[in-house]
């Protein structure tokens, strides 16, 4: 019978603390060894103490102090990009499988509904962004009908979701889901936006897709991306589509064709939305509920794969 695998959070404030809700109400393989911060008097923390969960303040240090601390066999980092370099070198004595939710992007970029399968056997993996589980899905789904010359995504958060870990990685945030685009969803170039929305009340994330293509199937494209978006919502119950796919051709001369050196004849389109589950958050937060969610589902891939490995 296959068991709980204990893990341990990195982070202590938004996206820490709902993956560590997620996994106390809603994971069957995972169990809470710790969460970890650096502010004693975070909300998170001090929600885990009720909770029964071991917490420490003092960082990956305090972590790696905590009696149990040998029986964890998963570690989450919500933390953000320079403080997740740290953190690697401070655990990599220790032989803990890593999962990485800031825009590090020193390891190999996972995304459930398009890679879940191909890098369970690393140690260390990283979750892309929010925008890159949202869209990342739709230009794969894109790809697998035909080649993708471009591929941009604008995703759209509201400001009362954007934390202070998310603001100090925009330029990561950019580049790493610029990257991925490119080499998990398969598109010859990618590029990203982000948009912080100041609206009230809030609003809840929005996605485009735009993706340049040569001749298609236009049919054969929506069937793979609506597909494609029903394996999302799987593990992401607020993950949809706004609208139907739109196809449609692209004019000679207009100048989209400067973005890429192959031709192209034409345009898809897709508009998403990501309602977050409220499990901690507000349910406009999808931006990272979305994240929370997909670390998840990776988390219990490896903690499958862990069982598999001593049955073996």
């Amino acid at each position: 019978m296959s068991k709980r695998r204990n893990v341990a959070i990195i982070g202590s404030g938004n996206i820490g603390t709902d993956l560590m809700i997620k996994v106390l109400r809603v994971s069957e393989r995972l169990r809470m060894g710790a969460l970890v911060g650096i502010d004693p008097l975070s909300d998170g923390l001090a929600r885990a103490a009720r909770l029964g969960v071991p917490t420490t303040s003092d960082g990956v240090a305090g972590l790696i102090a905590l009696p149990g601390f040998e029986e964890i066999d998963i570690v989450f980092d919500a933390t953000s990009a320079g403080a997740h370099r740290a953190n690697t070198a401070a655990l990599a004595p220790y032989g803990k499988k890593l999962i990485d939710l800031t825009p590090a992007a020193t390891s190999p970029y996972v995304v459930p509904a398009v890679n879940l399968g191909d890098h369970l056997q690393a140690d260390h993996v990283n979750m892309v962004t929010c925008g890159g589980q949202a869209t990342i899905p739709i230009v794969a789904a894109i790809s697998r009908v035909t080649p993708v010359a471009y591929a941009e995504i604008v995703a759209s958060i509201a400001s009362r979701s954007a934390g202070p870990g998310t603001r100090a990685n925009i330029d990561e945030f950019t580049e790493t889901t610029a990257r991925a685009i490119e080499t998990v969803g398969g598109a010859a170039r990618g590029k990203a936006v982000i948009v912080l929305n100041p609206a009230e009340p809030p609003l809840i994330m929005r996605d485009t897709v735009l993706a340049l293509v040569g001749d298609v199937d236009a049919e054969e494209v929506k069937r793979s991306v609506v597909e494609m978006v029903a394996a999302v919502a799987r593990y992401v119950p607020g993950y949809r589509l706004k609208q139907q796919v739109q196809v449609v051709p692209v004019p000679a001369d207009q100048p989209v064709h400067t973005l890429t050196q192959t031709p192209v004849t034409h345009q898809v389109t897709a508009f998403l939305e990501v309602e977050g589950a409220a499990h901690y958050l507000p349910s406009y937060a999808g931006n990272l509920d979305i994240m929370t969610s997909a670390a998840l589902q990776v988390g219990e891939q490896l903690a499958t794969q862990l069982d598999e490995a001593v049955r073996a």
